[in-house]
């Protein structure tokens, strides 16, 4: 917040643990400085979806879709260019009598398809047909807390960073690869839980990022510096004007005395056939 620019956060599986409700936390997220978080859609992003109650018709708190939009002054201006979607992965449940980690629910993931299929195929502005992005429907990346199940097949491919510990995910396979898979414009998403965790794998196509332990509060491991994945999507450059995403890349930042620059690498290409420098 001292650097006075948007932030958007998700909850974990411990943040109740105090005197707050998930709710109470996300309706406080969401009025603090600079915060963009929001407690959970607008009663207009649930209408199609759900019936009664819009607004408690939806599982979790901090479910919501940030919409990046594109450079100032260029045709893509008043459109989302990116879209970041933010879904609460709860806590802990009971299930036939067996605590587990919590899941992605389908309230949520109807929602997200929604919201998905309205980006679908926007329509190019018929004034710059010359300059018009070849990916109409803007790139989209998720952010939750608990690991889906399927990140645990990664422990045998290639992947870039350390798999240093187990992947503490729910025991219900909810079905959230296969709806990202379906939704067609995930291209990423990032998930946090296993703080000695900071790799990047790809399932199906899309990539799926641990963060790695960031704040000093929770648990770490010694001799490996605490450390912050940076995500970074970049616009096209076209003859008149910007134009839509054109990259999207990561790596992370260690604590450490150099604040070393570690494992760079593209997720996602628009023209994959380009090769970038």
């Amino acid at each position: 917040m001292d650097s006075e620019l948007p932030w958007a956060a998700v909850l974990g599986n411990h943040d109740q643990e105090s005197t707050m409700t998930r709710e109470e936390l996300m309706s406080f997220i969401s009025l603090m400085d600079y915060s963009v978080s929001q407690t959970n859609p607008p009663v207009d992003d649930l209408s199609s979806v759900t019936e009664g109650d819009m607004t408690k018709n939806i599982d979790g708190f901090g479910n919501y879709n940030l919409r990046v939009y594109g450079a100032p002054g260029s045709h893509l201006a008043n459109r989302s260019v990116l879209n970041l979607f933010f879904l609460d992965s709860g806590d802990k449940e009971v299930v036939q009598g067996i605590r587990t980690y919590g899941w992605i629910k389908e309230s949520q993931l109807r929602w997200l398809h929604s919201v998905s299929k309205g980006y679908q195929g926007q329509k190019q502005d018929n004034n710059h047909l010359e300059e018009a992005s070849v990916c109409a429907t803007p790139p989209a990346m998720v952010f939750f807390h608990i690991p889906i199940p399927e990140i645990q097949q990664l422990y045998n491919q290639q992947i870039v960073g350390q798999f240093q510990q187990r992947v503490s995910c729910s025991s219900v396979n909810s079905g959230v690869l296969q709806n990202f898979i379906s939704m067609g414009d995930v291209k990423a998403a990032f998930v946090g839980h296993d703080h000695t965790n900071d790799f990047c794998g790809n399932l199906e196509g899309i990539w799926f990022c641990h963060g790695g332990g960031f704040g000093y509060h929770g648990y770490g491991k010694a001799g490996w510096p605490r450390r912050a994945r940076i995500i970074s999507a970049e616009l096209e450059k076209g003859e008149k004007s910007w134009m839509g995403v054109e990259r999207i890349s990561t790596w992370k930042r260690l604590d450490d005395e150099k604040l070393s620059k570690l494992d760079e690498q593209v997720l996602w290409l628009q023209n994959p056939s380009f090769k970038m420098t």
